[in-house]
């Protein structure tokens, strides 16, 4: 490749500090999604049943079942962003604003998030592997 076009290629771009406090919970679910993608779909509830009370571990395994779960729950393939991105999907916002519902105590946000999107079946499972996630990784 001739010089000219090496230096005409954009630099890469510098890791940005975190916008908002729930940066890190995104990265981890964008990090697990990727990690899981590929993997059979595994069920909701048998799922919840399989986690370790090591706080490190348990937000580990509960973001890849989360994950891998969570297209059943919305009746659709979740759309994550690659980690570091700076854009955020609709899926990805959904995540972030229920999870704060629920750390702040808004119960009132937090069910209307489940139910605009979950059916009754599955939102408790929601609730528990993402608290699960988010409590896990606040620890470490």
């Amino acid at each position: 490749m001739p010089m000219t076009q090496i230096a005409a290629l954009p630099a890469p771009r510098p890791e940005a500090a975190p916008r908002y406090p729930q940066e890190p919970l995104l990265e981890y679910l964008r990090t697990a999604q990727r990690s899981v993608r590929s993997r059979a779909r595994a069920d909701l509830f048998h799922a919840c049943a399989a986690l370790s009370d090591d706080p490190e571990i348990s937000a580990r395994a509960s973001a890849e079942v989360l994950m891998r779960c969570l297209g059943q729950a919305l009746n659709k393939r979740p759309h994550l962003h690659r980690p570091g991105e700076s854009a955020r999907s609709f899926d990805e916002a959904w995540l972030l604003q229920l999870s704060n519902s629920l750390h702040s105590g808004d119960t009132s946000s937090a069910v209307f998030l489940l139910n605009s999107r979950v059916p009754p079946h599955a939102r408790q499972a929601i609730i528990f592997l993402l608290r699960a996630v988010a409590d896990g990784i606040r620890q470490f």
